[in-house]
């Protein structure tokens, strides 16, 4: 059974940090794209970084310099290192991991930034 737990939501200032973590199991981790999403209210969900088996990484352009996504597949891990961040990267945090057999979520994380 595929299950992904994510962790390290909460509520920060605007210019704050925070990190998010998900743990995966069930699944041959390693080989298996991560990534992370977010969706605000009355939003679609979107695409936020993104990591491959090869450590290649994708980040939306909302993020890119302030986002870093990095793995540990020895843990099982997928971390979002969130910096100098805004009022307007508050959402519902959501980790996907894709395999073969198609996407897995986990239940989400609340990050709150306030200005």
């Amino acid at each position: 059974q595929v299950q992904l737990v994510e962790s390290g939501g909460g509520l920060v200032q605007a210019g704050g940090s925070l990190r998010l973590s998900c743990a995966a199991s069930g699944t041959i981790f390693s080989t298996n794209i991560m990534s992370w999403y977010r969706q605000a209210p009355g939003k679609q969900r979107e695409l936020v970084a993104a990591i491959g088996s090869n450590g290649r990484t994708n980040y939306a352009d909302s993020v890119k310099g302030r986002f870093t996504i990095s793995r540990d597949n020895a843990k099982n891990t997928v971390y979002l290192q969130m910096t100098s961040l805004k009022p307007e990267d508050t959402a519902v945090y959501y980790c996907n991991e894709h395999d073969y057999r198609g996407d897995y979520w986990g239940q989400g994380t609340q990050v709150t930034v306030s200005s």
